[in-house]
């Protein structure tokens, strides 16, 4: 297709669109043809300890810890950042949670209230070897999207089960939720950040300017399987 003048790009890529699907018949579904998804996958080798560095390369306070100690590491990280308070989704294990701190159901909560508390303490979908990414689908552990990008800090649990190597990987597992219930993702690799024409560094613009990934262990039993997979 060659561009007419006046028109608009937005025209222009409509139109392109419009083309590339000229040979598409009228009654014809999406899922009545099967796409290849063949894509190339994330590299070999161990991916816990590739998104640790990943994560890390990109300002993440990355810490790995065992399942017994989740709830003592983060009474040590509310210590640490003055937190009395956090939002947390309503179907967080209460076991995650340290004595000592108050946590309030996001779901309960305007953006305001949110802002107010600080702090989030979520789980997540999955979380991306190769890009140190972490994904949010609004799913379990996770609460609403406003939960992850409201609360100056954002204390997120991984399970070492949840990292998958790479992006095709972690699209073919969320993909049938995505079409299920048609909720956002938020794809989250570092603290929000940006900066200006002279390259200054601004966190905490679009989101939480710290953002903490507790790696959690996987029971040894399960360690073996997962090898032996």
């Amino acid at each position: 297709m060659v561009a007419r003048p006046g028109m608009t790009a937005r025209d222009e890529i409509l139109a392109r669109i419009a083309d590339a699907l000229a040979d598409v018949p009228a009654a014809e579904q999406p899922d009545d043809v099967v796409v290849p998804r063949d894509y190339q996958r994330g590299a070999e080798g161990d991916v816990v300890e590739r998104f640790v560095a990943r994560a890390s390369e990109y300002r993440a306070d990355v810490r790995r810890v065992a399942r017994a100690e989740l709830s003592a590491t983060v009474a040590e990280l509310c210590r640490e950042r003055g937190l009395v308070r956090l939002g947390v989704p309503a179907d967080l294990p209460a076991e995650w949670i340290p004595d000592g701190i108050e946590a309030r159901a996001a779901e309960l909560l305007d953006p305001r209230e949110l802002d107010t508390l600080g702090a989030a303490l979520t789980g997540c979908a999955l979380a991306i070897a190769e890009t140190g990414t972490i994904v949010l689908d609004t799913g379990p552990r996770q609460g609403p999207r406003t939960l992850s990008l409201v609360p100056d800090h954002h204390l997120c649990v991984v399970e070492e089960g949840q990292i998958v190597a790479g992006v095709p990987e972690a699209m073919r597992a969320i993909a049938r939720g995505i079409h299920a219930t048609r909720s956002p993702v938020t794809l989250v690799s570092g603290p929000s950040a940006t900066s200006d024409i002279e390259l200054d560094r601004v966190e905490g613009v679009h989101g939480p300017r710290d953002l903490v990934v507790l790696v959690v262990s996987l029971p040894q039993s399960a360690r073996s399987e997962k090898l032996d997979a």
